[in-house]
């Protein structure tokens, strides 16, 4: 390996007939520790990291595409997408960006979108320099993201809308999208800047497409709250709201990722599996839930036969 400094330098063994292998920049300090296949086929990635960095992942070790970026605090990473991939290798790299945003890297026809989980049912979004915020409560946490180009509001619960949060976030010609519930509790000042959906309804901000869906069960009247579909660069993310298990999620198509909710007053765990099942996601976010077994629950339920990806993360 010694005469293979200044380039890619291979760090490890694949695993096994897995074809798991990793690699790592030779001379940053920033590198692979170890690697494990679980029983289950996901990959626990370990780090030395004393940086922000990218693992980028590639099936053939030519293309390769961003998977996940993190900051030099992040040590480890659970590569559940493995599970569906025979060859699977890694490589990592030191970020050093002034306008580093840490998330998974979803990769579309026109660039990459960042997800980065903040709390309950918030989470941004980034695509090229537009910030996209998802029923953003509790101005704190986002005060180190970029001001937000455009804030969707499900509804009027206090655990995803506060218009205190929503000025202190929002960029100066940020838009807000709200159903009219929200509207109606909005400042005139902020009513100047929102879009108004009801469910059906869409609109297009700057090439990414927003539809309201459906959300509702009987904690929250049909009509009042909105899911919504936003499409970027070809990919289309389903945002759920505060729903229960409708006909209407069951119909939806073409869904690359998904953030589906889970507690006591939305789906139980078992309902927001079967849906998933049904309209099979590429990547399944869980968000919105009671306590950690229910996403590990929602893991098993859901299985893998459907290639449905559940990611956890950290809302809590």
């Amino acid at each position: 390996m010694d005469g293979v400094r200044g380039r890619l330098k291979m760090l490890g063994v694949a695993l096994c007939a897995m074809a798991v292998s990793f690699f790592a920049e030779a001379q940053e300090p920033t590198g692979f520790r170890s690697i494990q296949r679980l029983t289950n086929s996901e990959v626990q990635l370990r780090l030395n990291s004393t940086s922000s960095y990218r693992i980028n992942v590639s099936t053939n070790l030519t293309a390769w595409e961003p998977l996940v970026s993190a900051a030099r605090q992040s040590t480890q990473y659970l590569d559940s997408g493995a599970v569906y991939r025979t060859n699977r290798y890694y490589n990592v790299v030191e970020v050093t960006a002034t306008n580093f945003l840490a998330g998974d890297h979803i990769v579309t026809e026109d660039g990459e979108v960042i997800v980065r989980p903040v709390n309950h049912a918030g989470f941004v979004l980034r695509w090229k320099s537009m910030m996209i915020y998802n029923d953003p409560v509790g101005s704190s946490r986002y005060s180190t993201f970029p001001k937000a180009d455009v804030i969707l509001v499900s509804h009027s619960h206090t655990d995803h809308f506060d218009s205190g949060t929503i000025s202190s976030v929002r960029a100066t010609n940020g838009v807000i999208i709200a159903p009219q519930a929200v509207y109606s509790s909005l400042s005139a000042a902020l009513r100047t800047a929102t879009i108004v959906l009801t469910n059906g309804a869409s609109t297009n901000i700057n090439g990414v497409q927003i539809e309201a869906v459906p959300a509702y069960n009987g904690n929250h009247p049909r009509g009042t709250g909105n899911g919504y579909v936003v499409t970027i660069g070809g990919k289309r993310f389903y945002m759920a709201g505060d729903t229960g298990d409708v006909a209407e999620m069951r119909a939806l198509q073409n869904i690359d990722v998904a953030f589906l909710c889970m507690n006591s007053f939305t789906m139980t765990t078992a309902a927001a599996a079967s849906a998933a099942r049904d309209f099979r996601p590429r990547i399944l976010y869980p968000y919105h839930y009671s306590t950690p077994d229910n996403i590990n629950n929602l893991k098993r339920l859901v299985g893998t036969e459907h290639g449905i990806e559940v990611r956890l993360r950290a809302w809590y």
